[in-house]
């Protein structure tokens, strides 16, 4: 999940891959490449078959789910680490997914958030609660199963009460739009992914009348090994630039993000992924040193938890 409402607005994460194993006796091989047949977490217990949408933290799949298994997914991101005073805050989301075709899925979900915030010569600011809604909506446009790679189009428009860029109150309209790739390059055991995003929003904070308007672009890729039946771990790159403007008007800040990637499977109808990523170059317009502290943050974290039913 992105944050198009982020007064420097940050485009979350991008590319991914997957692959995986399963459990004796549930799914022939050949039925890898006729349809998807499981929910996420059985699908990456099974020889042969692979669910990539989970695989990273920040890095998605291209895969969809199963038509008739809805899923709810619980995403909490942490981030901290700015240029000038403390700086914490943990975003969370909680979305109900919907396949209604092989192709085509709905995710309705809210937001909440806390921020622990403050600069030097002013008192901490703590505040948190439900922060907004999104309705996230997923086409894929190539399936991996029967195509070349997998290649899905994602659209979320959202809204949200805070300002994430600083914790303050605030009214904020966004979408975010991204195409996730992926493809198996040893089929069942390593599988990578591309990810690119597009993100515009704009925000009025509580305490004033000027609306802010901002834009962002990531670029993300990311692998993942599976180690056994339903464990995978790898790696994944992003870069993101924050602009001035709805359409990339005026460059703000850059940043380059590295960070490890675990995903287990829990059980036949849960899972859990996690990444912490580390900005290790970037720069920001206008300010001294070789990382933008300014619209990005130094560390970034993801945990995410999903239950099909």
């Amino acid at each position: 999940m992105w944050d198009p409402w982020c007064r420097k607005v940050r485009l979350p994460s991008a590319g991914v891959l997957a692959f995986t194993v399963l459990s004796a006796g549930q799914v022939p091989l050949s039925s890898a490449v006729l349809a998807q047949s499981l929910p996420t977490a059985a699908e990456n217990l099974t020889p042969g078959d692979i669910d990539s949408e989970h695989l990273f933290g920040f890095t998605e799949g291209s895969d969809l789910g199963v038509p008739g298994e809805a899923e709810l997914e619980w995403e909490t991101s942490g981030r901290l680490g700015k240029r000038l005073g403390r700086f914490v805050a943990i975003d969370s989301g909680l979305a109900l997914k919907v396949p209604l075709t092989s192709d085509f899925r709905l995710a309705p979900g809210i937001t909440f958030n806390a921020y622990d915030v403050g600069s030097p010569g002013t008192p901490t600011r703590l505040s948190g609660g439900i922060a907004g809604a999104f309705l996230e909506t997923r086409f894929r446009l190539l399936d991996r199963r029967t195509g070349p790679f997998g290649l899905t189009l994602n659209i979320v428009p959202s809204y949200n009460g805070v300002d994430s860029g600083s914790g303050a109150g605030a009214r904020s309209f966004g979408t975010e739009v991204g195409l996730l790739a992926d493809y198996e390059l040893i089929p069942g055991k390593l599988v990578a992914a591309l990810n690119a995003g597009f993100a515009f929003a704009s925000t009025r904070l509580n305490s004033g009348d000027e609306l802010v308007l901002g834009s962002s672009t990531e670029l993300a890729g990311a692998i993942a090994y599976q180690v056994r039946a339903g464990l995978f771990v790898g790696g994944e790159a992003r870069y993101a630039r924050t602009y001035e403007g709805l359409m990339l008007d005026q460059l703000a800040g850059q940043a380059v993000y590295l960070g490890p990637t675990i995903y287990t499977t829990l059980s036949p109808h849960a899972w859990a992924s996690f990444t912490w990523s580390f900005q290790v170059a970037g720069k920001a317009v206008g300010e001294p040193g070789p990382l933008d502290l300014t619209s990005f943050d130094r560390h970034q974290m993801r945990l995410r938890v999903g239950y099909s039913f």
